[in-house]
């Protein structure tokens, strides 16, 4: 038995094989065909978004955000987070600043951030986490004060929202990750939502080279385009999410029954007002040693957790020796890394399976 931290959400072959048969007498697999177009414009009902831009994937949207900017100097950010968020920054000549993250979300540290903006400040890149969304109220009052724009990493918010306002509201533009392991993924994916049409139209230069007609290149983009194949998947998916959505919140409550109560323990919380797709089930253990020995119990009975995340981002060997790289600055998130694992967490996680991986962290908690 193997029972992996995630597993791929996917329509029934038939509704898959039939949502792509047109492609066959088109030929038209990629460059903005009718599958993606038909995406792009269902996404942004759901997203409540006016404008939303496809990618290949989340990395490429979020460089391609950054380049169309046309930003200078210093990003504000989280080293608790995926790699992708800090190499966009790097990979695009900016340099990234570390605020500390919240003990009780696990998201950004707003009070940090404001004490981290200099005259080189030139954007606020928090990071939605698991589900959970950043004090977007307080960073956009930061953001009007100082008028440095708010972009944020989105790729666990999808579907998310806040008093009834979604996640792709805040700031000036968000990233959302559509990889195979999100609550909601186009295979490979991704997209950015904003309110600005000026942006969304240097959005699409970046992502094909510029070309704006045949003969006609008037900026150095790259190539990022979602396919069709892709697009076909996520019309497909977005029917099924708000069931996934609910799957998801199944069994998280499945595991707060199993493991509430515990000593030393710390579960995931919920946040006033916001409505969670339960992208993951984070647990925090008391030290790095406890959290390795769960993993390590776990791994025995086939059970793949994963210490998400963990390493820091500023503690990455690419990163090593660089000035501001220095985990020592932000204690709350070198806390949290060394302590959290998050659990299986998927639509369909059978009762005895989430029962079996609660007595396994019950058993090395109590007992060693």
């Amino acid at each position: 038995m193997r029972i992996n931290v995630t597993r791929s959400s996917m329509p029934s072959f038939e509704e898959y094989c039939e949502q792509i048969r047109d492609l066959w007498d088109s030929r038209w697999l990629t460059n903005n065909g009718s599958k993606v177009q038909a995406l792009q414009s269902q996404l942004s009902d759901y997203l409540h978004a006016p404008q939303v831009e496809l990618f290949t994937n989340g990395h490429m949207a979020l460089e391609a955000l950054l380049a169309a900017m046309n930003l200078k100097g210093e990003v504000i950010t989280t080293p608790f987070t995926f790699a992708s968020t800090t190499h966009a920054i790097v990979r695009k000549g900016l340099t990234p600043v570390f605020a500390d993250i919240r003990a009780d979300d696990y998201t950004i540290d707003a009070d940090q951030v404001e004490s981290l903006i200099t005259d080189k400040t030139c954007a606020i890149l928090p990071v939605h986490v698991y589900g959970r969304l950043c004090d977007v109220k307080k960073l956009d009052e930061i953001s009007r004060r100082y008028n440095i724009p708010v972009i944020y990493d989105a790729a666990h918010a999808f579907g998310v929202s806040k008093n009834g306002v979604a996640a792709a509201q805040f700031g000036l533009a968000s990233m959302f990750s559509f990889h195979a392991t999100k609550v909601y993924h186009t295979i490979e994916g991704g997209a950015i939502a904003t309110g600005s049409a000026e942006l969304a139209q240097k959005l699409a230069l970046e992502r094909n080279y510029g070309i704006t007609g045949p003969e006609d290149v008037i900026t150095v983009g790259g190539n990022a385009k979602m396919n069709e194949f892709q697009a076909a998947m996520g019309l497909c998916n977005l029917r099924h999410i708000a069931q996934d959505i609910a799957d998801r919140k199944a069994v998280h409550a499945a595991y707060m029954a199993q493991l509430s109560g515990l000593e030393s323990v710390v579960l995931p919380k919920s946040q006033a007002g916001v409505e969670s797709n339960y992208a993951y089930f984070p647990v925090v253990f008391e030290s790095r040693e406890v959290r390795d020995a769960v993993c390590a119990a776990l791994l025995e009975e086939g059970v793949y957790a994963r210490k998400y995340f963990y390493p820091l981002i500023t503690d990455f060997e690419c990163y090593r020796g660089m000035p501001g790289f220095d985990s020592s600055r932000t204690p709350v998130a070198q806390r949290i890394s060394d302590g959290v694992v998050t659990l299986p967490m998927y639509p369909g996680l059978a009762e005895e399976d989430i029962a079996l991986i609660s007595s396994v962290i019950r058993r090395v908690v109590r007992h060693g």
